[in-house]
């Protein structure tokens, strides 16, 4: 079969289109054909080899799939034609894939394989950092940095979905903007003087919730943005791996709080949460709530352009790689 393969550390054009065995499932696990296959911030990282999780090279990378079940075991649950999703941690840039029972689900009708990619990775984490982790509250007010991207566009989603009363996108350009309401967020500001922005909307009287998927030099801004008893949920640093810190005589200022958002870390030690999680999220789906935007689809084969494209910051929505049609 077909699969792209980190074969060194040299970044997005340093992978390489290979013909490797279909890999064989083990006990527990599906076989999919892979249609479509998100692409993230970990796999660009791993181009490089800057990602926790390192395997030996080469190896193709690739965390989340859609596409259709080959072969299941028996009392699964699935069988061979379903359509499904798939959290499936390396080996998605091929046109099959191995998924584990606990991180495999069923995908509606109402969406497209891409849209399918789209899912596992970046809405499992929102839904774990707004609702596991910040237990957003009805009519709360909900801050997204990086609004336009894979994971800002979920979050904006997933806090509508789960009872945000107000969402606000924090996007560079005023395209990112644009992509940042149409999934669904009520205001836009730029990123660049957000916070006096944020000071013009009409009724706007503070956050309780900043999603910052980005780090960098807006941290110490939007902790500023927060409400008594706001939350800043760090979700990662694609901000050039900029780090910030915090003094943290400014969470005393007004009972504000900082949090970790490791939903790797945390699901991968508890795998039957992935399937509540799903649970938790499929009505939002079916309803038309959480709709994944797409911003760009490359051929499989064009991997290093996809990667390359992310490597820019220029894409908007969740870039996807596809193996064919990703129809219903």
């Amino acid at each position: 079969m077909r699969a792209i393969q980190i074969v060194s550390y040299d970044g997005p054009d340093a992978v390489e289109v290979a013909d490797i065995a279909m890999p064989e499932p083990g006990d527990g696990q599906v076989l999919i054909r892979v249609r479509a296959a998100g692409v993230s911030f970990p796999e660009l990282l791993q181009t490089r080899g800057l990602y926790q999780f390192k395997p030996p090279l080469p190896f193709v990378p690739g965390s989340e799939v859609a596409g259709e079940i080959v072969s299941a075991p028996d009392g699964s649950g699935f069988a061979p034609g379903d359509r499904v999703a798939a959290m499936v941690l390396l080996g998605g840039f091929g046109e099959y894939a191995l998924g584990n029972l606990d991180g495999t689900f069923h995908l509606p009708g109402s969406l497209s394989y891409a849209q399918g990619a789209a899912l596992p990775l970046n809405y499992l984490t929102c839904h774990f950092a707004l609702v596991t982790r910040a237990h957003i509250q009805p009519g709360e007010v909900v801050l997204v940095h990086g609004a336009a991207g894979g994971v800002g566009t979920a979050a904006i989603q997933t806090a509508k979905a789960f009872g945000a009363g107000r969402v606000i996108a924090v996007a560079s350009t005023e395209e990112k903007r644009a992509v940042a309401l149409a999934a669904g967020a009520d205001d836009a500001v730029p990123a660049e003087g957000f916070l006096e922005a944020l000071k013009e909307l009409d009724g706007f009287d503070g956050v309780d919730i900043v999603v910052d998927p980005v780090g960098g030099d807006r941290f110490t801004d939007s902790l500023r943005s927060l409400r008594r008893h706001g939350r800043l949920l760090v979700i990662g640093f694609a901000d050039e791996g900029n780090i910030p810190e915090v003094k943290v005589n400014r969470l005393l200022l007004r009972n504000t709080t900082v949090m970790g958002v490791g939903w790797g870390e945390f699901a991968l030690t508890n795998l039957p949460f992935l399937q509540e999680q799903w649970a938790a999220l499929r009505p939002h789906i079916e309803s038309g709530l959480i709709r994944p935007p797409v911003g760009a689809e490359f051929d499989l084969t064009e991997a290093a352009r996809a990667l390359t494209l992310m490597d820019g910051r220029g894409a908007l929505g969740k870039v996807v790689l596809t193996t064919g049609a990703t129809g219903h």
